[in-house]
């Protein structure tokens, strides 16, 4: 299931050539309808010769919108940037291959539409090279063009053969176990109650399933699915899905927030991130900086705070820490986009490197730097055990989830890290790094530097004590709980560890 989007100025006939494509039309507003103009995200799906299905998002062009086109752009797989062949390259079109370039789209095709208003093949060659030279250097720089009437469906056949051949270059999107839904359009209808939907990513649905609506987090559960209008029992990452909730009313979610199954994402308000200002911003970006954040479908304002330098020009890349004025639900690599808050304009965007980190950082010290290198271009066993060490100590699925890797993956870079004796198994009071086969979801595992630190501070706490009170035949275990600080489980298993060391009784 892959799901494609539009792109490209207003009036450039991006509604008119999904119609072409799919015989639906994606505007669903009167006014859209009325203004002849998109204004929210409409949808259509089509199948395609070779038998895969197709979902639509059209994203309006206008740049009032482009908010609206913000929040529909960043679960496809592929885009059609399309534009007029009377008009050529417009300022809409240039901030859209901005945001698709921003996103890493990547993969696309160039839709030079109207060609029945231009009789010169001339003239058709010149607007060609001129979108050539705009493509230079993005994510689109080798995307094909195909030349195509929309209103009187020619080039149709064409367009189709070149869609088939982009999407067959794309990998499937990874099933990672952990579903969510960002959601862009919230509704009722009457009998079924609350419907949502958005671009499933990350993760399977299935009828009756448990979910939370994050941040907020009603809970409630999978009443129905629907992909293109047909009923599913299971949904699948990288499809156009519409879930049929209950237990969830219609005033308990709202667009820009996500669906999940519990307990499998954690909102947050800091995010650290990698930066790039795009050249044709028109200013320069300072700390502490007010902004507007898109990630998925969420829309919030954040300020910036900058890490490493005292100001970033346009053009340039560096780090932010992004503190945001509402929870958001991102994880590691997560894209996003930065918006000026008045007036409006695209100033860039990255992806993310830390969904949790533990608070600010300081600005100018070379470890925080090189943490935020590691994050952004480590090896998965590095990635993977800087999330162990943030967690200190967990489910191995938790620190799984953290590194945002898939199930091969995390197991190869905890292999790695058991192997080298950086991370360590806890169970029964066995700490070792033997069994990693064996490993489970719900293994509690521990970074050594974490294990070693914990073992001191416990026996450290347990000497104070005795040295306070000699006559006591010991510590009581709560006590000591309390003043470590320590999860139930952990400190339970630990204590069983250290007994069998000898170094309690």
């Amino acid at each position: 299931m892959r799901v494609i989007g539009t792109a490209g100025h207003v009036d450039h006939g991006k509604s008119t050539l999904v119609e072409a494509l799919t015989g639906t039309h994606p505007d669903r507003l009167k006014e859209e309808r009325e203004r002849e103009m998109t204004i929210d995200l409409g949808f259509a799906w089509l199948t395609l010769p070779n038998g895969e299905e197709v979902g639509i998002v059209d994203v309006p062009g206008h740049r009032d919108f482009i908010e609206n086109m913000l929040s529909g752009i960043g679960g496809i797989d592929a885009a059609l940037l399309v534009i007029a062949a009377d008009e050529g390259i417009m300022p809409q079109t240039r901030e859209h291959l901005a945001i698709l370039d921003l996103l890493q789209v990547q993969a696309g095709i160039v839709v030079l539409n109207k060609i029945d208003l231009v009789g010169d093949n001339e003239w058709l060659e010149l607007v060609e090279e001129d979108i050539r030279q705009a493509l230079r250097g993005t994510i689109l720089d080798s995307a094909p063009i195909v030349r195509v009437s929309a209103r009187r469906r020619e080039g149709m056949a064409e367009l189709i053969e070149a869609l088939i051949l982009c999407l067959q270059e794309r990998p499937t999107r990874l099933n990672l176990g952990r579903p969510r839904l960002p959601i862009d359009r919230v509704f009722t209808i009457q009998g079924f109650g609350t419907v949502v939907t958005g671009t499933l990513v990350d993760g399977e649905l299935r009828v009756g399933d448990e979910i939370v609506i994050l941040p907020k987090g009603s809970k409630g559960r999978v009443r129905g699915l629907q992909t293109h209008k047909r009923k599913e029992e299971v949904a699948v990452p990288g499809s156009r899905t519409a879930v049929n909730i209950s237990g969830v009313n219609l005033e308990e979610v709202s667009r820009g927030e996500v669906l999940a199954h519990p307990n499998d994402y954690k909102p947050t308000g800091r995010l650290d991130v990698h930066f790039r200002l795009l050249p044709e911003a028109s200013l320069t970006i300072k700390h502490d900086t007010a902004v507007k954040l898109f990630v998925g479908a969420t829309e919030v304002v954040a300020r910036l705070r900058l890490v490493g330098v005292e100001a970033l020009n346009p053009g340039e890349e560096g780090w932010l820490q992004l503190e945001t004025s509402e929870k958001v639900v991102a994880v590691r690599n997560d894209r996003y986009i930065l918006r000026r808050l008045s007036p409006g304009e695209t100033l860039g965007g990255g992806f993310v490197i830390d969904p949790h980190p533990r608070g600010r950082h300081r600005r100018f010290t070379p470890a925080t730097l090189e943490h935020f290198q590691t994050l952004a271009k480590g090896s998965p066993s590095e990635i993977f055990l800087q999330a162990v060490n943030h967690l200190g100590a967990a489910h191995y699925q938790e620190a799984a989830a953290r590194a945002n890797l898939d199930e091969a993956g995390a197991k190869r870079a905890y292999t790695t890290l058991v192997d080298s004796n950086q991370v360590l198994t806890l169970s029964s009071g066995e700490l070792s790094g033997e069994n990693v086969a064996n490993i489970s979801k719900d293994t509690l595992i521990v970074g050594k530097g974490y294990w070693d630190n914990f073992q001191r501070r416990l026996l450290s706490e347990i000497e104070a004590y005795h040295r306070v009170h000699p006559l006591k035949r010991g510590m009581p275990k709560e006590e000591l709980k309390s003043r470590l600080r320590s999860p139930h489980r952990f400190f339970s298993l630990s204590l069983q560890r250290l007994v069998e060391l000898s170094l309690l009784k």
